[in-house]
């Protein structure tokens, strides 16, 4: 399988990384060694995590996903250099308050090296951004976890377009590395956030591209056409809201280029979003091994550039 370059950051992917949120929250952990060793043994080679995962499942603590993600990385007999760890920190784990601070850093990033039983980490992300610590002093704990090993590359999540800049400036004025990746939201439905000058100045700046909610928590798939199909459902609350014209727009299309192509609906939702040139790979989760299947065929569609252009003016804003 093709691997694509992340940005400057010296990794590179296949176009499809495993979102571990479901670890430990809507997937067991057989089930989710399971699905770990079927998507590595599909060519694909990242796994994305969260120190954060899954503490808000009533019972857990946080870490769920990371030491799930530990165990299968012991048992499953990979080379350690096979396998693109992406894991995240700044997220409140009980200190009440979402921190970047150098200290917390340092600290969380230790409990997310032993939980996931490596001596290193590949793409370390600053989850959200915290307005009470300065980029500088963030950006050097990243720079210091490179230098002593721990870390190979660091990037950020969840910034606009502003804040990423600015994360820049303060980097070249301070002489620190600059975060070289980034995880947006970003899928059929929820595109302001990234599309215009966030995706121009990561494509600008070679940033690596990572979007979470690519399916926009499973809407994508066409499994939630109304509100009675979101009931009892983990993520029915998530979907809820995409049940508008513009949701059933989009799921309208989808099902046109799905007929044509002989994809399913999540599948071209990811081969579009593989499709954009400001995107390196989407995330995408799965809790069965059916599920898994199909979407690992998204990296093997290609839509046509017609198709393409429906899907966008499906999804535009009205």
């Amino acid at each position: 399988m093709q691997h694509r370059t992340l940005g400057k950051t010296g990794l590179s992917i296949a176009p499809l990384v495993f979102g571990g949120n479901v670890f430990g929250w809507t997937a067991d952990e057989k089930t989710s060694f399971d699905l770990l060793d079927a998507f590595t043994g599909a060519g694909f080679n990242a796994i994305d995590t969260a120190d954060v995962y899954s503490r808000w499942v009533p019972g857990n603590e946080g870490g769920e996903s990371e030491t799930i993600i530990g165990k299968w990385l012991k048992r499953s007999g990979l080379s350690r250099d096979k396998v693109v760890v992406i894991t995240k920190v700044g997220s409140d784990m009980g200190q009440g308050r979402r921190d970047l601070r150098r200290s917390w850093i340092i600290e969380a990033v230790e409990k997310s090296l032993k939980r996931l039983q490596t001596d290193h980490i590949d793409l370390y992300l600053s989850h959200w951004p915290d307005p009470e610590t300065p980029y500088e002093e963030t950006l050097e704990a990243h720079a210091s976890l490179v230098k002593a090993g721990k870390v190979r590359a660091f990037g950020a999540s969840n910034l606009d377009a502003g804040q990423l800049q600015a994360s820049f400036e303060a980097a070249d004025t301070a002489g620190l590395p600059r975060y070289g990746a980034l995880q947006p939201e970003y899928n059929l439905y929820d595109r302001a956030g990234f599309e215009g000058a966030l995706a121009g100045l990561c494509q600008r700046e070679e940033i690596g591209v990572i979007t979470y909610y690519s399916l926009a928590s499973g809407f994508l798939t066409g499994k939630y056409r109304t509100k009675a199909d979101t009931e009892g459902r983990a993520r029915g609350e998530d979907v809820a809201h995409y049940l508008d014209d513009k949701g059933l727009r989009i799921l309208a299309v989808l099902d046109e280029v799905a007929a044509k192509t002989g994809a399913k609906p999540a599948e071209v939702a990811l081969a579009w979003l593989m499709a954009k040139p400001a995107v390196t790979a989407p995330i995408a989760s799965a809790t069965s091994l059916a599920q898994l299947a199909s979407l690992t065929k998204a990296a093997s569609l290609s839509l046509s550039a017609e198709q393409v252009s429906a899907l966008d003016t499906a999804g535009a804003a009205s």
